[in-house]
C-alpha cells in the first residue's frame, strides 16, 4: 500500500470520543477561481457541525468522482471504485451557467483514509472497475458486487468480489445471476444482501434478457453461493438506501425520490416494506416556510442531496438545499429519527448555512472512533 498526501487536521481533533459521519461533496459548477474536486467532510452529531477533511487525493484538477462507495472499517474510510468525470456546459443550453457531468473513465482504485492517523494511502485495486456498484461490510471485510465496468454498455456485471484488509487483496467471488447496476448492498442476518438496481439475467449463451428490478441476491458467506430472493424490494425502481438497525432494514425512498415522506421497514417473513409508525416527516421535504423574511432563513428552491446513515438505534438523515438568492447557498439540515421510540421519535437541529452549492458523490458512513 502507497502512502499519499494527508490532510491538515484530523476531525478526531474535534472529537475525542464518539461516532462520525463521513461523505464526500463536490461543487456543482466550476468558479473561475475554484477547484470542483470531490473534498470529504465529517459531521459531528455530538454539536450539529461539519468540518472538511480532506480533498480526495490524486485526482485530476476540476474532475469528480461519482458512482463510487465509501465505508467504513475500524478508524478508516475507503473509497472504492467509481466514475471520474468533468463538467461541461450543456448544449442547447439558454442558460449560461448550466453544466452537466461528462464521463472520462471507470476506476478500478481503492483509498483508505485513516481518521485518527490522518493519512491517505492507495491499496490494491478492484479486480473489475465498476461504479454504481452495491458495496457492504460483513465480518471486516469489504464486498462490492454489480454495478457498470465500462462506459460503453448499457448492461451492469454479475461480478463480485471480496476485500481482506489485513492482506490488501481482493479476493474474486462466484458471479451472481443476474446483470445488476444502481444495485444497493447491505448486510442483514450475517449475509450479503445485493438488493433491486436495474437488473437482467444474463443466459450461458450470452444473451440478455428479463428484468428483475424487484429481486435480491443474497451471498452466504460460509456456503460461499448466491441466491435469488424474488420481490424483495417490490418496486421497479432502485432504491436510494438500505440500512440495518437492530437486525432491521429500513429505507425512505428510490434513486427518483429519495424521501418518499415516510421511513419503511422490511418484514423478512412476508417478503414486503411497511410504513413505519409516527415516521412521516413534512420538514425533509419542505424545510423552511415560503413566507419567511430573514435572509438567513430565505426558502430552498431545490433539495440538492439526502443521505441516511444508521447511529446506535438511530437514522440520520443529511440533507442540503439550494437557497434562493443571488449568492449561491447551500443549507444544511439533519434530521434524527429514533427507531426504538414509541412516540415522538423526530428531533431536528438547527440548519446550517455554507456558501456555493455542493453536491453529494457519494451516500456517507459512519466511523466509530476507537479511545
Amino acid at each position: 500500500m502507497d502512502s499519499l498526501t494527508s490532510s491538515p487536521s484530523p476531525p478526531t481533533e474535534r472529537n475525542p470520543s464518539g461516532h462520525l459521519i463521513l461523505a464526500s461533496f463536490c461543487l456543482r459548477e466550476p468558479g473561475p477561481r475554484s477547484n470542483i474536486s470531490n473534498w470529504v467532510a465529517s459531521y459531528n452529531p455530538s454539536n450539529n457541525t461539519w468540518s472538511h477533511v480532506s480533498h480526495i487525493p490524486d485526482l485530476l484538477e476540476n474532475h469528480v468522482l461519482k458512482g463510487f462507495s465509501i465505508v467504513s472499517l475500524g478508524d478508516s474510510v475507503y473509497i472504492i471504485g467509481g466514475l471520474l468525470c468533468h463538467k461541461e456546459r450543456a448544449h442547447n443550453s439558454d442558460e449560461s451557467d448550466d453544466f452537466v457531468d461528462a464521463y472520462d473513465k471507470v476506476l478500478a482504485w481503492v483509498l483508505r483514509y485513516n481518521v485518527k492517523s490522518n493519512e491517505w494511502t492507495r491499496c490494491a485495486p478492484l479486480s473489475v472497475p465498476r461504479y454504481d456498484f452495491a458495496c457492504t461490510v460483513c465480518d471486516n471485510k469489504i464486498y462490492v458486487a454489480g454495478g457498470k465496468s465500462n462506459l460503453f454498455s448499457a448492461k451492469g456485471t454479475a461480478s463480485a468480489e471480496v476485500y481482506h484488509p489485513e492482506l490488501d487483496q481482493w479476493t474474486p467471488l462466484p458471479n451472481m445471476s443476474t446483470l445488476r447496476y444502481k444495485c444497493v448492498g447491505v448486510t442483514w442476518q450475517g449475509k450479503i444482501h445485493v438488493v433491486s438496481g436495474f437488473a437482467q439475467r444474463a443466459d450461458s449463451d450470452g444473451s440478455v434478457h428479463f428484468t428483475e428490478r424487484s429481486s435480491a441476491e443474497v451471498y452466504d458467506t460460509q456456503a460461499g453461493k448466491w441466491d435469488l430472493v424474488a420481490r424483495m424490494w417490490q418496486l421497479d425502481i432502485p432504491p436510494n438506501q438500505i440500512v440495518e438497525v437492530d437486525n432491521r432494514l429500513f429505507s425512505s425512498g428510490d434513486c427518483l425520490k429519495a424521501w418518499k415522506g415516510h421511513i419503511e421497514s422490511y418484514d423478512g417473513e412476508l417478503n414486503m416494506w411497511d410504513e413505519v409508525n409516527g415516521s412521516c416527516l413534512q420538514t425533509l421535504s419542505s424545510p423552511v416556510s415560503t413566507s419567511s423574511t430573514n435572509t438567513e432563513d430565505w426558502p430552498p428552491i431545490q433539495r440538492l442531496y439526502l443521505t441516511m446513515a444508521a447511529i446506535g438505534t438511530h437514522l440520520y438523515f443529511l440533507a442540503g438545499y439550494r437557497m434562493d438568492g443571488e449568492v449561491a447557498r447551500t443549507m444544511s439540515m439533519v434530521h434524527i429519527f429514533d427507531t426504538a421510540a414509541k412516540s415522538d421519535a423526530w428531533r431536528s437541529f438547527e440548519p446550517i448555512v455554507e456558501e456555493g452549492e455542493k453536491e453529494l458523490c457519494s451516500h456517507c458512513c459512519v466511523v466509530q472512533l476507537s479511545s
